[in-house]
Parts: structure tokens; sequence; C-alpha cells
């Protein structure tokens, strides 16, 4: 059976791994990142770099955006040489950014318009993730549709959820960095809290990842924001970005998240201080330096 031909917008964090391991699976791949540069790596094991979203586009049965946020997936999609009016009628638009609901719905709007199917697909995982190819994506599609696509899903990742609709895919991906992203506050908060007392940090911290709080991001904070390289895996401005999708989302389904607001400013600070471009952990260091 002939491989799908597959364009990829976007090479940061996710995207790099995720082209890794299509590559790596033999399929026929085209990629696009806005810094050229980022992208030339992967012509050595066989993708072919393409200079506009359009170009990459053009002959793919399969077109996957992992992309910032609304602006830069609407530039990717609908901008001048977008990749939309190079997509051949029946083929199929992935759609795996973090998003918001009504980006998402117009999107599906101009998809349907062109004879283009769409994929609803943001992923769980970070960057170790997407490198093994063990993302978890969250997908809110047509059933026939996700199914015409699911071996190019199937090549990086554990799982393929479908949700629903196109639509569902995104809101519990909101759901669950709003819960991410209040999960590292408090434990940025707890940590420090910790560090300034008397107590033996790491035997404070075996305990308590045994314990009732224990979780994975639990975990991988304590390691991160111990360290305090704060290599990226998940980019600080980023979940700031998606803590503000989120809320308004939640907003239109008649929901408060007040909790997310008091995050939100924490990571605005951050933002403010310089730490937007490393990980997500690095928000702790706002709280160390109230006192330094």
């Amino acid at each position: 059976m002939l491989k799908q031909r597959v364009a990829l917008l976007g090479i940061g964090t996710m995207g790099r791994g995720m082209a890794a391991t299509l590559l790596k699976a033999s399929f026929p791949l085209s990629v696009y990142n806005r810094t050229r540069e980022k992208a030339e790596p992967l012509a050595a094991q066989g993708a072919t770099i393409a200079g506009t979203p359009a170009e990459a586009a053009k002959g793919a049965d399969v077109v996957i955006s992992i992309l910032a946020d609304d602006t830069a997936s609407r530039a990717a999609w609908l901008g001048p040489n977008g990749a939309l009016d190079a997509m051949a009628k029946g083929s199929t638009v992935i759609e795996c950014g973090t998003l918001s609901s009504k980006w998402i719905a117009e999107l599906d709007q101009q998809t349907k318009s062109r004879g283009i199917g769409l994929v609803e697909a943001p992923v769980t995982g970070s960057r170790p993730q997407a490198e093994a190819g063990q993302l978890t994506f969250l997908c809110g599609a047509d059933e026939a549709m996700l199914d015409a696509v699911r071996p190019v899903l199937e090549a990086m990742s554990k799982a393929v959820v479908h949700l629903g609709p196109v639509g569902s895919g995104g809101q519990l991906k909101l759901i669950n960095n709003f819960l991410c992203a209040v999960q590292v506050a408090s434990f940025a908060e707890a940590l420090t809290w910790i560090e300034r007392t008397n107590l033996n940090r790491a035997q404070a911290l075996d305990m308590l990842k045994s314990g009732a709080p224990g979780s994975g991001i639990f975990n991988a904070m304590a390691d991160r924001m111990t360290a305090r390289t704060y290599e990226v895996n998940f980019l600080l401005r980023l979940l700031n970005k998606d803590l503000r999708y989120a809320q308004t989302a939640a907003a239109e389904n008649g929901v408060t998240l007040t909790t997310a607001a008091v995050t939100e400013q924490l990571f605005d600070k951050a933002e403010q201080q310089g730490l937007g471009e490393k990980d997500m952990s690095a928000v702790i260091e706002v709280l160390r330096n109230k006192t330094q």
C-alpha cells in the first residue's frame, strides 16, 4: 500500500520530532517553517524543504499544522501563499495546534468550502514524546475522515482518541492545558515555600511525590525546577497563551476559570521578566526572585 504524501507546517519544539517520526515511518514528507534554517536539518533525513505553506502542501494528501497560535495557523492556511489554496479536493487538513474554538470553527468552514477534509487533532505530550513517536492525539472529526488519516497519526503517537465532531479535540486540549498550568503554578509556589524553610528539599519532594499530590506533571516540575536549566519541553509563553484561550472557551460554556485567571497573572509576570522563551517550569523564578 502506497504511503500518503504528507506536508508538515511548523518545525518547532513539537514539529521537529513529529517530522522525524514520519520520516522514520517512510512517509514522503515536505516541510515548511517560517525560519527555514530550523527545517533544513530534516533534509538530510529525507524531507523536502518548502519555501511557503503552499509549496509544501502542493500534491500532498495530508497537510499537518503544528503552530503556535491562531495568528500563525491562519497565516499558514489562508495567508499569502497559504496551504489551503494549494490543496486538492479530497485531501485532508490535520490541525494539531492548541487554538481557539472560534478559529477552529472558521477553519472547518474554510475547508468544507474547498472540498477538503479537516481532522482537528491537538496533541498531549511535549518534546520527548514527539521525538519518541509517543504523542496522544485528541481528535475532533468525522469518523471516516479520521480513519483515512489514522496511519499518519499512528506513526507519531501512542494513542489516537476520537472524541466527537470538529471542536471536541480543542475543547479537551484546552481543559488539559488549563489543569497543567494551574498545577505548574501551584507547585512553583509550594517549592519556593519549601526552599525558604529548614526542610530538606529532596526529602520533602520525595514525600510529596509518593503522596496524594504526586502526579506526572508534579514529578516533571520537581526535576526541572530544581535543576534550573529550563531546556524547552513546552514554551512558557505558549502555555500562557493556552490559559487565555481556555478562559474564553470556558466562558462560552458558562464557566469562569477563577484559578486560570490567577495563574495567568503569574505567567504574565514571567513573560515580563524575559522567561517566555524558556520552559514553562521557569515560572518559579518569578517567585524565587521576589525577595532575592
